[in-house]
């Protein structure tokens, strides 16, 4: 299983809310096993730059390519971009 995680910070404050909602679009697209958009919690002790993390699991990387490739992600990229000023990805395969 993969684990992909994906965290974005905002370039206004007050689109936080669009890029959460417009993410939340990902979840449409049939390839994940999970799926959540969740806004920081900001408690961290070094940094809050953060402001939406995006987590889903996928069955292998075939999972995540397809979903990678899916027409609704092309189309949540293009809407969100221009709202974000950072977009750190991570895929991590769980352990066994």
């Amino acid at each position: 299983m993969i684990r992909h995680i994906v965290f974005f910070s905002v370039r206004r404050k007050e689109d936080v809310e669009a890029v959460r909602s417009g993410l939340q679009a990902l979840g449409k697209i049939p390839y994940s096993k999970h799926f959540e958009v969740t806004l920081n919690t900001k408690v961290d002790l070094f940094s809050n730059a953060i402001d939406v993390v995006v987590y889903a699991e996928f069955e292998d990387e075939a999972a995540l390519t397809a979903y990678k490739a899916h027409p609704i992600y092309a189309e949540t990229t293009s809407k969100v971009k221009p709202l974000r000023e950072l977009r750190y990805s991570a895929d991590v395969v769980a352990a066994a």
